[in-house]
């Protein structure tokens, strides 16, 4: 047994060999304990806020302060009043948001897959400095064209009506064109991991660029699609300040500006409704998240940017 040890270990004592290994064991055992410990205390502060949600939304009285997680008085009244109500057709605003985001998610996909397939396999002049923009672009934050898209919308509704205030079409216009930026880099970085080779191989048996594109580039791409698709998606759904300023109509309103207004008008004090349309308004966003989070981490972590 002897033999095998290294000169280092037969130079040292027996026992400070065995207070060496049993110290090396009581930092791996601190070292799992601490990960757990930050692990609990993420998930409470995560789990928290959900679970006082659904029971406010529960809770008959109108109020968040319980004491109890299921109130005494628990019961489907404010979810009944929140569909039923004369005023707000919180169903009307629930089909808007779905149709708005599904739509504009839609075409930002398209865009972006054709947009980023150009970047990765083509070299053109000004590749670079085209790149270069749209990144430059993706910086700023949208609030601070909040002020330009609202009157170039106004002004672009006195020629074209479809396209003015009060549109569900300039909103989706809007979302298409600005989740651009930052999808295509996404995109492109993915579309780079994808060998050249196929695309080659594809181009000695006669295949076009346009064939290429739509049966073995879009097909390999399908993680990073999904993984734009459903971000898009839930950024465009959660908005708040662009529907705000733009819609003005009550039945044109989106389901975060409708819930604005259940809060801030006839129920500024009941938040059981208030929360009851919160809980309805995050099960489509949960729902697809839960159907294709497998597809999420692949698609981000093989999205690596390169100009």
């Amino acid at each position: 047994m002897a033999d095998h040890l290294t000169p280092r270990q037969k130079s040292t004592p027996v026992g400070a060999r065995q207070e060496t290994l049993l110290t090396f064991r009581q930092r791996r055992l601190l070292s799992y304990a601490i990960r757990y410990v930050i692990a609990a205390i993420l998930i409470v502060f995560a789990f928290v806020p959900i679970v006082w949600v659904l029971s406010a939304s529960l809770n008959q009285s109108g109020s968040l302060v319980s004491i109890e997680i299921i109130p005494k008085n628990a019961g489907l009244e404010n979810y009944r009043n929140l569909i039923q109500h004369p005023y707000y057709p919180f169903l009307t605003w629930l089909f808007n948001s779905l149709k708005i985001a599904s739509i504009s998610t839609v075409l930002s996909v398209c865009s972006t897959a054709v947009a980023a397939y150009a970047l990765s396999r083509f070299r053109f002049y000004g590749r670079r400095f085209l790149m270069r923009a749209i990144l430059l672009v993706s910086i700023f934050p949208g609030t601070l064209s909040i002020v330009a898209l609202y009157t170039i919308t106004q002004q672009l509704g006195t020629q074209v009506g479809i396209l003015g205030l009060d549109s569900h079409a300039s909103l989706i216009l809007i979302y298409t064109s600005g989740a651009l930026s930052i999808n295509v880099f996404l995109m492109k970085g993915y579309l780079d991991s994808i060998p050249m080779e196929i695309d080659e191989s594809a181009l000695v048996d006669g295949g076009t660029h346009w064939q290429i594109f739509r049966l073995i580039t879009m097909p390999l791409a399908t993680p990073i699609l999904i993984t734009i698709g459903v971000l898009t998606f839930m950024a465009i759904y959660g908005d708040f300040v662009l529907p705000r300023v733009l819609l003005q109509s009550a039945d044109k309103l989106t389901i975060m500006v409708g819930l604005y207004l259940f809060q801030s008008a006839d129920y500024a004090q009941n938040w059981g409704i208030f929360t009851a349309g919160a809980v309805i308004a995050a099960l489509p966003v949960l729902v697809i998240y839960l159907l294709l989070q497998r597809y999420i981490i692949g698609g981000l972590t093989s999205g690596a940017v390169k100009l």
